[in-house]
């Protein structure tokens, strides 16, 4: 995987609001995955258009937060939700 890849969330995957636990999840098919405000921020970057640079460099502006320590996270995360087959992966 490199930055210029595009996520994107398969068919069958979405983010939910779970009222009962009061979390966001990621819902897929027979998973779910509790996510912290961090997996909600990139997991909402994902529109299936920005590359993973783009992704980061969003991030990194709303969090006031530096681009290289940013940028390997969210492809640590992306490649992670990847290997669980729950966000897929476009070359650009």
């Amino acid at each position: 995987m490199t930055e210029a890849d595009v996520p994107f969330l398969p068919r069958g995957v979405r983010t939910r609001y779970d009222a009962v636990r009061e979390v966001d999840v990621l819902l897929g098919p027979e998973r779910v995955l509790v996510l912290d405000q961090v997996g909600k921020a990139v997991l909402g970057a994902l529109d299936g258009e920005a590359d993973l640079a783009q992704i980061s460099a969003r991030l990194a502006e709303v969090y006031d937060a530096p681009l290289d320590v940013i940028t390997p996270d969210v492809l640590a995360f992306v490649r992670d939700l990847q290997e669980r087959g729950m966000v897929h992966v476009r070359p650009r």
